[in-house]
């Protein structure tokens, strides 16, 4: 009897899993196929084609996120209102996969920013119904596994993305050191074909889950949501404004000697890491709680960033960002899982939409503080503390609020309905 029961309660996890686990998934793994293929080297493209320097950079990046920031909480308070997640996901991936083709006819930094900023737009829309889908295709027992599956098929799909941007750079330029123009529109256009396949999948494959007992159309009050997501929110915001554009990890790689096959390759392996790690990590925060992963993978981070900060050599680069990929395996997944657990049922969209909102408004400070650390202001004479500055403040960061979420101690949803 023992052995019956550990089959029947380990084995079927994985096969059990809601059909829309298994959609939304595969939706994310295909949309992170062609994002990844130009999101990666797209601070290559900006540095070695169109010469932007790294406080521009951290510009575009950080306000891609912020300028969708509000949509995130209205899309995610919009799916809570309409009972209804599937669509207004549909139509965030449908926007991304829409704009993406004006990367290949971008010629300024200005352009790249626009249509990088779109497609955030619609990541703005996607992201906190998606998650809120997800929350709702799982009870509590499964939501950590669910979390971690869906994080290890996007980052299967950065992976194979990734190694395709490899392979098209190998024989489009070789081992040169620096992205050309005709390399990155190459991929643009390849990217096109899995963000086709990203929509539809959700579009014709998930469904909404029926409301099994009467919720209330929540108001729009940051209230409903409770004072644990409000402090875990406030220590959340404290790590993320030391976590800057990992384009900044990107540039750093090619300032220590990684040419542009040596990037994507040390990408490679990071997402190899992270899928690795995902799913093992969502399913042990079911038996064994979640903070105390997401406190991990944050002390992983600084450790990580220390040595992004001291780092020599290109292959001590390499090296760091495959170990980048534990704490994305350990925090992110596990992070979400843990939001489900401390709001009410009713305000879920909300709640990711917040969470998403706070983490994408506090990426463009992060990113712009991160560029001025490193580059400063060469126009008023200032030119910054160099590459390790950032890097070292990222660190410091995270350790204090890895140290805050272990001083707190959330009460569950569980525990208060107890």
């Amino acid at each position: 009897m023992p052995t019956t029961t550990s089959k029947q309660t380990t084995v079927p996890r994985w096969r059990k899993l809601h059909r829309n686990i298994w959609v939304t998934s595969l939706t994310s793994f295909f949309m992170d196929i062609s994002s990844e293929m130009v999101i990666n080297i797209l601070p290559l493209f900006l540095s070695n084609v169109l010469g932007v320097k790294t406080n521009i950079i951290g510009f575009i990046e950080g306000i891609a996120e912020a300028t969708a920031s509000l949509l995130k909480v209205f899309s995610g308070w919009l799916s809570d209102k309409l009972r209804q997640r599937k669509w207004l996901a549909v139509a965030g991936y449908g926007l991304s996969a829409l704009v993406k083709p004006f990367f290949y006819m971008a010629n300024s930094w200005l352009a790249v920013a626009a249509v990088r900023w779109a497609d955030r737009f619609g990541k703005g829309i996607r992201t906190a119904p998606r998650d809120a889908l997800i929350a709702d295709s799982v009870g509590e027992e499964q939501r950590g596994l669910a979390f971690g599956f869906q994080r290890a098929a996007d980052t299967g799909g950065a992976l194979l993305g990734i190694l395709i941007a490899f392979f098209v750079v190998w024989l489009s330029q070789g081992y040169r050191l620096g992205l050309t123009a005709t390399t990155f529109r190459t991929i643009v256009l390849i990217s096109l074909i899995p963000a086709v396949l990203a929509v539809h999948s959700l579009a014709f494959g998930a469904q909404d889950v029926p409301v099994t007992k009467q919720r209330p159309a929540p108001k729009f009050a940051f209230r409903s949501l409770g004072k644990p997501f409000m402090v875990f929110m406030l220590i959340v915001g404290l790590f993320d404004l030391g976590n800057s554009s990992d384009a900044f990890l990107v540039l750093r790689a090619q300032e220590r000697g990684l040419n542009v096959l040596g990037v994507l390759g040390m990408l490679a392996t990071f997402n190899l890491v992270y899928t690795l790690v995902s799913a093992p990590a969502g399913s042990l925060s079911d038996r064994v709680g979640r903070r105390g992963l997401v406190i991990g993978g944050w002390l992983v981070y600084a450790l990580i960033y220390f040595g992004f900060a001291v780092v020599g050599k290109g292959w001590q680069v390499w090296v760091l960002y495959a170990l980048y990929g534990v704490y994305y395996g350990l925090s992110c997944g596990t992070a979400k899982a843990m939001i489900a657990d401390i709001v009410p049922e009713a305000v879920r969209g909300t709640a990711y939409g917040t969470y998403n909102a706070v983490l994408g408004i506090l990426d463009f400070p992060a990113s712009l503080i991160a560029g001025l650390l490193w580059d400063g202001l060469p126009a008023l004479g200032w030119r910054g503390f160099g590459a390790p500055a950032p890097f070292f403040f990222g660190a410091m960061l995270a350790l204090m609020a890895a140290i805050a979420l272990w001083l707190w101690k959330p009460q569950t949803q569980a525990s208060t309905a107890v």
